[in-house]
């Protein structure tokens, strides 16, 4: 990929970023968990083609929107480290995760969670967590790491680079019968 197509990479991934952020109304202090293949979003196959310079762009995306709202990222490692995720410690503390040992490197935990890993303020490692939305670009399966209630997000940039983009948004379950009453007046 030459210079350009790295740029518009990112600014791809904060235009849906944001998009997400207005659907999902989300907030300060909330889990956006993001999960990533650089090597789909370079054309090849997952797991193939770790890509440094493209976790790179991404990030600085991510991290632009990020820091304008305040919510928290979590970067889902690969399948080698059990889909870990990375975080800031601070989001670790306030949400009570269980932090396990292992420090994501580009062959196992992927491109994007090792460059997460050496970028954030704080970072750490948790096994599981409840986001209140997601990014999953190149299908890296981020279902596992989403609320209960997944509404499923269209973005109007269906991918990135290469890669197939799906994101979601979570709800509160919908519970009681027909007398029930959902939204205050």
């Amino acid at each position: 990929m030459n210079q350009q197509e790295q740029e518009s990479i990112q600014q791809q991934v904060e235009q849906i970023l944001r998009e997400l952020v207005e659907v999902a109304s989300i907030r300060a202090g909330q889990i956006v968990v993001i999960g990533t293949s650089t090597s789909e979003v370079v054309g090849q196959r997952i797991g193939t083609s770790g890509a440094e310079a493209i976790a790179a762009e991404l990030y600085a995306g991510l991290e632009k929107v990020r820091s304008e709202i305040g919510f928290y990222l979590a970067f889902q490692c690969c399948e080698h480290l059990n889909r870990a995720l990375v975080v800031e410690r601070a989001a670790a503390e306030y949400y009570r995760l269980d932090e396990v040992s292992a420090v994501p490197i580009a062959k196992a935990g992927g491109s994007m969670a090792s460059y997460a890993y050496r970028h954030l303020t704080e970072p750490c490692l948790v096994e599981t967590i409840e986001a209140h939305a997601g990014i999953d670009i190149g299908e890296t399966l981020i279902g596992m790491h989403l609320r209960r209630v997944a509404v499923p997000v269209r973005p109007s940039i269906k991918q990135v680079g290469q890669a197939r983009v799906t994101m979601a948004r979570t709800r509160p379950k919908l519970i009681g019968g027909e007398r029930a009453v959902y939204t205050c007046n």
